[in-house]
């Protein structure tokens, strides 16, 4: 999914910068709020709850989920295809003071970041897919770093009930009773599991060949559920399928549950429900 790289000359620029930020705090070592140095491990804050620094909206969905409530989002909503943001000094001086860093495998920047920055913070990997048993992996696999077990577990019975919800609602505007067939793209699948649909094929994350188009068209798929943030236009061009627009990253207040309630309102929509 990544296409673009952050140039070493840019990192080292920023890491310059922030040398000048914390040089004029008096050090860049973290203090407790009695002045002392804080704890190996423990937030600069001196509270029990951990600094989360995130890349995008949706790993701070997954630690808000997993129970992180200290979490800052380096790349911004407005930033369409995540990998192509170049970080910032302020970047750079958020992730010195966390105690964790979280990013997705495809987003080439996360561990310049942290070396850049100097952090001690653990650098951790999110497998960010909208899958519901993955999400839950994901949350349980935080909440165990962050000591926030209890938070996850009042989380994950909340999601299940939505969930459950929203999956029946889809259902039930199922064209004729049908599930109807559908063509994926690579990160939009959670999509068709919550519509319960029959998927006949998939895509991605390049862009669909001649061959490809000819082989997913000949599926007769009735949707096509492609991904809002790496779109390339019509999928499959005069196959009679409806083109369905599946945003995965949540917006800034890091919940999650209204990426599902968006796509299941989408897709009644295709379906002709309400």
């Amino acid at each position: 999914m990544a296409r673009t790289r952050v140039h070493l000359a840019s990192l080292l620029a920023l890491s310059a910068a922030l040398a000048l930020v914390t040089g004029c705090g008096g050090g860049s070592d973290p203090k407790a709020a009695d002045g002392t140095p804080a704890a190996s491990g423990s937030p600069a804050t001196g509270k029990d709850k951990p600094v989360v620094v995130v890349t995008t909206t949706w790993e701070g969905a997954f630690a808000k989920a997993a129970g992180a409530e200290d979490v800052e989002v380096i790349v911004p909503q407005s930033v369409h295809h995540a990998p192509d943001y170049d970080p910032k000094p302020s970047d750079l001086a958020a992730v010195a003071k966390a105690d964790f860093v979280l990013y997705a495998p495809f987003e080439p920047y996360a561990a310049k970041i942290k070396e850049a920055a100097g952090s001690k913070a653990k650098l951790v990997e999110v497998n960010l897919d909208n899958d519901p048993d993955k999400v839950k992996a994901e949350v349980d696999k935080l909440s165990a770093l962050f000591g926030t077990q209890d938070a996850a577990t009042r989380w994950k019975t909340g999601f299940d009930a939505e969930y459950a919800k929203l999956n029946k609602d889809v259902r039930a505007a199922w064209p004729g009773g049908t599930s109807p067939s559908v063509v994926t793209q690579v990160f939009t699948a959670w999509a068709a599991k919550l519509a319960g649909a029959t998927p006949v094929g998939m895509f991605g994350p390049e862009a669909v060949t001649p061959v490809q188009l000819a082989e997913l068209s000949a599926k007769k798929p009735a949707l096509v559920l492609d991904n809002a943030h790496m779109s390339t236009g019509t999928v499959l061009p005069d196959s009679g399928a409806k083109q369905v627009e599946i945003v995965n990253y949540p917006g800034e207040d890091l919940d999650l549950l209204p990426v599902y309630r968006n796509a299941a309102a989408e897709l009644k929509k295709a379906m002709g429900g309400s």
